[in-house]
């Protein structure tokens, strides 16, 4: 049966890599950390010298660890829903409330030349807004500045708006008439300006995957079309 079918959806997790200290290429930096740090302790003039030493490794590697950690974005796909994870925090999404998927692309003279984006295109802002992370997203807003630039050139917009728009404080009205402000509102409103020019409100960057982007698109697909409709409150 295939895995994405039916009530059967399995659990799927992506990562732009993997950090596991089951894996076998950890473990054996682990040792050769190890390794070089007894060294260290038996060559050392002196033992204060010595524990002088294994300190500033152990802080180059406590402060490599983190960089890593920090750097690691994953994704999780299951039955009800689509979420990101990073080490601020994260998004959810649910199936039912996503509207399209795809790559996204650059109109040059007529030609649509792919970029390195999914774009994902919301049925409905609220559930995004009310389940985001609010540490992200600053990340989100600095990290996605060039795709709304390409967005307003290739819509031949005026540029000098470009300041204006990039990071919009303005109070944010939901389609259920909630109101949004702070960095939420800056969030929303951006989201509002990328559908104008790229037709979607989140993208994610295919870097950050570990798969090809057809493939988490052809995958989410299937769990879109497999998820079941959000039924309104009676």
């Amino acid at each position: 049966m295939d895995k994405y079918s039916g009530a059967d959806m399995q659990t799927v997790h992506l990562s732009n890599f993997e950090f596991d200290l089951h894996q076998r290429s950890v473990r054996l930096t682990i040792i050769a950390y190890a390794t070089v740090c007894l060294i260290i302790i038996m060559t050392a003039a002196t033992f204060a010298l010595a524990l002088l030493y294994t300190a500033l490794l152990s802080g180059l590697a406590t402060l490599l660890y983190w960089i890593i950690r920090k750097s690691q974005v994953r994704y999780t796909l299951t039955a009800t829903h689509f979420q990101q994870h990073n080490f601020r925090g994260g998004w959810v999404v649910k199936w039912n409330n996503i509207r399209e998927i795809s790559q996204c692309t650059y109109d040059i003279d007529g030609w649509h030349q792919p970029l390195p984006w999914i774009g994902i295109r919301l049925k409905s802002y609220t559930p995004y807004l009310d389940s985001i992370c609010p540490r992200i997203i600053s990340e989100i807003l600095l990290s996605q500045r060039g795709l709304l630039y390409l967005g307003m050139k290739q819509h031949n917009a005026q540029m000098s708006e470009f300041e204006d728009i990039v990071l919009d404080p303005s109070l944010f009205k939901s389609e259920g008439g909630k109101v949004y402000s702070g960095l939420l509102a800056m969030l929303a409103n951006r989201m509002r300006y990328q559908r104008n020019y790229h037709g979607y409100d989140l993208f994610i960057s295919m870097s950050d995957l570990g798969i090809h982007g057809d493939e988490l698109i052809g995958m989410a697909r299937r769990y879109i079309a497999a998820a079941e409709p959000d039924h309104p409150p009676q």
